[in-house]
This record gives C-alpha cells, sequence and structure tokens, in this order.
C-alpha cells in the first residue's frame, strides 16, 4: 500500500516537472509540423484558402525544383561533418572537466554559458567574427600573411563556417556527458583501497561502469 502510493507520488512529480516541455513539444513542436506536413499537399498563399493539390508539390520539388539537390547535398554534408564533430568537441570538453581539481565547477559554468546567450547575441559576434574586411578572424589571418575569405558571403565557405558556429552551443551535450557516461565511469570514492576490507595489496579503486 506504502510502495504504491510513494509510487504514485512519484509519477504525479515527474509529470508536474514534465509538463513544460510537454507543452512545449505537443503546442509549438509536433503541432506546427503535423501542420506543415498537412499543407504540403495544398497550394496556400497565406491570403486565400488553401487549395488541395495532392502530390503536385512533391512532383515539381523533384523534377523542377533546380535547388532541391543542392539543399540535400548541403544537409547530407552537414549530418556527416557537423553533427559528430559537435559530439566529439563536446565529449571532449565533458572528459577534461570531468577531473578532480580546484575551481571545477566554475570552469563547467563557463563552458555552458554560451549554449544559454540569446541567440540574436551570438548571431551579432559571429558576424563581428567572420566579416570579411574588419573582422577579427580575417584580422588574425591577415597577420599570418592569409587573405580570409568572405566566410558567410561565400559558397565554398558559407557551411563550414556554420559548422564551427555550431560549436559554440556544445556546452548543453557537454552537460549530458558529464551527467551520464562521464560520470558513470569515473573511480568509486568508496571503493578506495580499505574501504570494503580488503587487504593493503588488493586492487581497488574499480570502475562504476559495468
Amino acid at each position: 500500500m506504502f510502495g504504491s502510493c510513494l509510487a504514485r507520488r512519484e509519477a504525479l512529480a515527474f509529470y508536474l516537472f514534465i509538463s513544460p516541455w510537454l507543452i512545449g513539444f505537443f503546442g509549438l513542436v509536433l503541432g506546427p509540423i503535423l501542420a506543415s506536413f498537412a499543407l504540403s499537399f495544398t497550394s496556400w498563399n497565406m491570403a486565400s484558402d488553401p487549395v488541395w493539390v495532392g502530390l503536385g508539390n512533391y512532383l515539381a520539388l523533384f523534377t523542377a525544383d533546380q535547388l532541391f539537390g543542392v539543399s540535400l547535398r548541403v544537409t547530407l554534408i552537414w549530418v556527416v561533418f557537423g553533427v559528430p564533430l559537435r559530439l566529439a568537441v563536446a565529449l571532449a570538453i565533458a572528459v577534461m572537466l570531468n577531473q578532480r581539481i580546484r575551481a571545477i565547477g566554475l570552469l563547467r559554468t563557463v563552458y555552458y554559458l554560451p549554449s544559454v546567450v540569446s541567440g540574436v547575441a551570438v548571431a551579432l559576434v559571429w558576424v563581428w567574427v567572420l566579416q570579411p574586411q574588419y573582422g577579427l578572424l580575417n584580422q588574425f589571418l591577415l597577420l599570418l600573411g592569409i587573405r580570409g575569405p568572405t566566410w558567410l558571403g561565400s559558397e565554398e565557405w558559407a557551411l563550414p563556417a556554420f559548422v564551427v558556429m555550431s560549436l559554440w552551443g556544445t556546452g548543453a551535450t557537454m552537460v549530458i556527458f558529464l551527467a551520464g557516461p562521464c560520470r558513470a565511469c569515473r573511480p568509486s570514492s568508496t571503493r578506495r583501497r580499505g574501504s570494503t576490507g580488503r587487504r593493503p595489496g588488493a586492487r581497488s579503486g574499480r570502475s562504476r561502469c559495468r
């Protein structure tokens, strides 16, 4: 009886805590996705009622749209290179910040702060950094005798620039690694030598991972 009551209270607390995310997901993510999918079968200029065209939009996309192949290639490059690079950088930072050193909490906060900065502020900072004539990056390259590209205004360098810009927000992924795999593989302090009654020469400090 007591166990079932406790389980219900824990379940209620769980759903209360995740309710803001659920409201945001169903109202701001899933709802627009379903609406966009339904509207993709219509012709709608937002000034009049939608007109049903069936698969006409998809046929035009695959046969007449010249930019579809370009967008598909850019998306593929982003998925193959951008996403793994972001995960690798987040994991590397998490491993470095999983050490027992002084002020580790402050370092974790500093690395996480860029993830909570306003997107508008981040965009302005990167536009300033990647500005072709007076940007910080091109000015640094000029000191090395290298003439930097136009970055966001170049078809060749725009995508690599966006990949690098995406690394700005690795703090959120870093926190997930710190809370999960990195913390789980840290040697347990409760299993130090002598804490379990083993002889002094026995191996200790076994990892928590199984």
